[in-house]
C-alpha cells in the first residue's frame, strides 16, 4: 500500500480511523481504501451515514455563524474537530467576525498533520494533538493557552465525537472539566448519535454499530435523555436539543433527507 505525501510517516495506514471514515461519508480525500472498506460496510446496514454527516456539519456551520453573529463570540474550541473540509469552524466563524480565533483538537494524527497544513500562516488558528478523555491535556496546551483567553466566552464544540466515548471512560466528567474552565456566557455544542429518529429498524442499524466496533472505535449510541445529560450547568438555547435539521434551519426541514434526523444536536449558554 502506497503511502501519500500527506500521511504522516508514524501512523499505521493498514488501521482504519474514524476520521478519515467522516472525511470519507463527507466526499473528502485524505482517506486510505482501508477506511472506505469499513465505510462502505457501515453503509450496508445504514446507506444514510453520509446524509447523517452532512446534516452534522450543516448544524455545526449554522452554531458557529450563531455563536459568532449572534452572541459575539469570538473564541472557538473545536474538540474531535478530525480532517478538516469545505465550511471549517474557523472559515464560518471569520467569515461572521473577523479575528475570530479558533483551536482545533483531536488524537487523530492526520487529522492534526492536515490541519496543520490547511492553518500554516494562519495567526488566529491552531491545532492541538489531544484527546477528550484528557482535559487537562487540551487545556494546559500551549496552543489553548496562547489563542484563547478562558477569562472571556469561548463556544466549546463537541460535534460528533461524545459518541467514541465509552462510559467506563466518563464523558459526562470530561465535558464537565471542560466546562467548569471557560467563563460564563461560553456556549457548548453539540451533536450525539442515537438510535431514535434513525429511519430504520434499530437491529438493522446496530450492523452499523458493530462495523465501528470491529475497527476498535466504538460508536455508543445514546437516548435523548441521556445526551441532554451533558448539558448540565448550561440554559439551552432554542429550540433545545433537537435532531439536527431542526436546529435553527436554513432550508425548509421537508427537504432534507430522513437520514438527517438520525440523533441530536443542540446549544447550551453557561450562566
Amino acid at each position: 500500500m502506497e503511502r501519500p505525501a500527506w500521511a504522516p510517516r508514524s501512523i499505521d495506514i493498514s488501521v482504519p480511523s474514524v476520521a478519515r471514515i467522516y472525511d470519507y461519508y463527507l466526499g473528502g480525500s485524505h482517506n486510505f481504501e482501508v477506511d472506505r472498506e469499513a465505510a462502505r460496510k457501515a453503509m450496508e446496514f445504514l446507506p444514510g451515514l453520509p446524509k447523517i454527516m452532512q446534516a452534522n456539519r450543516a448544524f455545526m456551520r449554522r452554531a458557529v455563524r450563531f455563536a459568532a453573529a449572534e452572541e459575539g463570540i469570538t473564541q472557538f474550541l473545536d474538540i474531535g474537530s478530525g480532517i478538516p473540509t469545505f465550511g471549517t469552524v474557523h472559515e464560518v466563524a471569520q467569515a461572521a467576525r473577523p479575528g475570530a480565533r479558533v483551536v482545533y483538537v483531536d488524537h487523530d494524527p492526520v487529522a492534526v498533520a492536515h490541519s496543520q497544513a490547511v492553518l500554516e500562516g494562519d495567526a488566529d488558528t491552531a491545532v492541538v494533538a489531544a484527546d477528550l478523555r484528557k482535559p487537562q491535556e487540551i487545556l494546559a496546551s500551549e496552543e489553548v493557552r496562547g489563542l484563547l483567553d478562558l477569562g472571556r466566552p469561548v463556544a466549546l464544540l463537541l460535534v460528533a465525537v461524545l459518541h467514541f466515548v465509552e462510559d467506563a471512560d466518563e464523558p459526562g466528567a470530561a465535558v464537565r472539566e471542560l466546562s467548569e474552565a471557560l467563563a460564563p456566557g461560553s456556549m457548548l455544542v453539540l451533536t450525539h448519535a442515537s438510535y431514535e429518529g434513525i429511519p430504520l429498524p434499530t437491529e438493522q442499524a446496530e450492523g452499523a454499530v458493530d462495523v465501528y466496533k470491529d475497527i476498535r472505535n466504538p460508536l455508543i449510541m445514546r437516548t435523548r435523555d441521556e445526551i441532554a445529560r451533558f448539558f448540565e450547568g448550561y440554559e439551552m438555547v432554542e429550540p433545545g436539543l433537537v435532531p439536527m435539521p431542526d436546529w435553527r434551519p436554513d432550508t425548509a426541514p421537508e427537504d432534507e433527507d430522513p437520514f438527517a434526523y438520525s440523533g441530536f444536536a443542540g446549544v447550551g449558554r453557561a450562566a
